[in-house]
């Protein structure tokens, strides 16, 4: 089983055709998609599933509707699934955005997008994440987080320069220092990181540039629970060019 996530950015755009086919390109069985403005009359959603093959109907292919922003657009998160949906939960209170809760017979999915603004803000969301799944529940049964989390981890290999870099490039949200409160807390409830448990050769997803100056940076991650982290044989990043803002990242499961 193949999962990917991936930030399409601002609903992807006149770019949904080239994200369109290098989603089905990489071949998922779950996806699991961030910003997906505009998307409420469910066409790209229904093209989308039909790529990857999936049915269009609500036990494979579902949008979950964010909390409005003051432009009035939602960033919304879709997941589409080849296995059958059972359940299926949008939190909003909380959240930013929103994050989808999905049963399928053999997992817990979780969509999310964190709040880009500050790591303080991110902490509170992840307190309410880990009220959807708490320690025991991950320590129980198979879930799988997935998503832009907007928050460094401080096992990726970031140069020890690296507030300088952010600096040059005026990205300030992880604070100075850089924090990695959020990944930190993450991981400490229990997920498993899938892209460090199984590393490909790939890590950045999001490549930061400005003024001549760049840094490289995940804001991308597919987490597991302990007992699915057991059932992990590959991870990657998927190159998407100039599809996106974000790369997709990867996760084969056995």
């Amino acid at each position: 089983m193949r999962a990917l996530t991936l930030n399409v950015l601002d609903g992807g755009g006149d770019r949904f055709d080239a994200l369109r086919a290098l989603v089905a390109a990489a071949g998922p069985d779950l996806v699991v998609l961030q910003e997906c403005v505009g998307w409420e009359d469910g066409v790209r959603l229904g093209a989308l599933a039909a790529a990857i093959g999936v049915p269009t109907d609500e036990r494979h292919a579902v949008l979950g509707l964010a909390n409005l922003r003051p432009s009035g657009s939602r960033f919304n998160i879709a997941v589409l699934s080849r296995a059958p949906l059972l359940r299926v939960a949008v939190h909003t209170t909380g959240f930013r955005h929103c994050v989808v809760e999905a049963e399928t017979a053999s997992m817990v999915v979780l969509g999310a997008h964190l709040v880009w603004r500050d790591e303080d803000a991110r902490l509170a969301e992840v307190d309410h994440l880990l009220r959807l799944a708490p320690p025991a529940a991950l320590a129980a049964r198979a879930y799988l987080l997935a998503g832009d989390l907007n928050a460094l981890v401080r096992h990726d290999p970031y140069p020890a320069d690296l507030d300088a870099r952010l600096a040059r490039v005026q990205i300030h949200k992880y604070g100075r220092p850089p924090r990695f409160d959020v990944t930190d807390r993450l991981l400490g409830a229990g997920w498993v990181d899938a892209l460090y448990a199984a590393p490909g050769e790939r890590w950045v997803t999001a490549r930061r540039q400005r003024h001549g100056h760049v840094v490289d940076t995940r804001s991308d991650y597919v987490l597991l629970s302990p007992s699915l982290a057991t059932r992990l044989t590959a991870a990657d990043v998927v190159d998407v060019g100039a599809a996106s803002d974000h790369h997709a990242v990867v996760a084969d499961l056995g």
